[in-house]
């Protein structure tokens, strides 16, 4: 079992930047972000094939998160710029190991992970 733990959650303005951080207890070469706001279905958001260092990001988020790891750290980050009230959320990040690339977006589209953090909350006040 991989343990995930967010952090980095917080309250800004609207037009601010916050970068979340995803410690996992084991390399994973496909790593996701998630994201559920209160009555809402969970959406994904970004994601890295680290085999070959390919990210994904859905359109609304597209041109203003970053999303990054560093094995070093055994961190998944994403940046999120430009931030905006539609992004308020609890932002979960999600992994698996010995993906294939098609597997890897497959499972980002599918929300089809075994490993989940507990979340980190991002408020977003306009």
């Amino acid at each position: 079992q991989v343990e995930l733990v967010e952090s980095g959650g917080g309250s800004v303005q609207a037009g601010g930047s916050l970068k979340l951080s995803c410690k996992y207890s084991a390399f994973q070469n496909c790593m996701a972000w998630f994201r559920q706001a209160p009555g809402n279905e969970r959406e994904r958001v970004a994601a890295i094939y680290t085999s070959a260092d390919r990210t994904y990001y859905t359109d609304s988020v597209r041109g203003r998160f970053t999303a990054s790891h560093d094995n070093a750290k055994d961190t998944l980050y994403p940046q999120m710029n430009s931030l905006q009230p539609g992004d308020t959320a609890m932002y979960y990040c999600a992994t698996d190991n010995g993906r294939s690339h098609t597997s890897c977006y497959a499972g980002w589209r599918q929300a089809g992970f075994p490993n989940w953090g507990r979340g980190t909350q991002v408020t977003v006040s306009s």
